[in-house]
């Protein structure tokens, strides 16, 4: 089996205390082997939502070591793939939108538990069909369109 190199991704929100951490804790855990997955935010919030913490925590992920920061100096430069799920079009939000995804995620922040629920189903999902991607030599600049990775199902 080829071994395929780890690519550096940043997953972004806009607070960095929902989304963007539940998906660096699932790309943690599910993607180790293709990915080197952080988080940040573009304001920062200063600190990881309790339904966030709870909701990795119920499906078996390690929430430990998770903080609410914003995106570090030099961190855009040297991603491979920035995951925008801020809200804000890439082209706003990111001087170089070519190595940007924008993943149309809800923000659950003072939602409920089902509400969490329900987003943290969709991110892991999103993060098993990046991570199969990686694992085929797919590529790792972002893919045309808003709504890559978008489910076409309501549940």
């Amino acid at each position: 089996m080829k071994k395929t190199a780890r690519r550096k991704v940043l997953f972004v929100c806009l607070g960095n205390a929902c989304r963007s951490p539940m998906a660096e804790a699932i790309a943690a855990r599910l993607a180790s082997d293709v990915m080197e997955a952080s988080s940040a935010g573009l304001t920062p919030l200063g600190r990881v939502e309790s339904l966030t913490i709870e909701t990795l925590a119920r499906n078996g992920y390690r929430p430990e070591g998770l903080e609410s920061k914003p995106i570090a100096v030099g961190a855009l430069e040297t991603a491979d793939l920035i995951i925008n799920m801020s809200g804000w079009p890439k082209e706003i939000a990111f001087d170089d939108p070519a190595k940007v995804e924008n993943w149309q995620v809800e923000d659950p922040y003072g939602a409920d538990a089902e509400l969490y629920q329900r987003i943290f189903e969709e991110i892991e999902k999103r993060v098993a069909e990046l991570a199969d991607r990686l694992r085929n030599g797919g590529p790792t600049g972002a893919r045309s369109g808003n709504n890559m990775g978008k489910s076409s199902d309501k549940s």
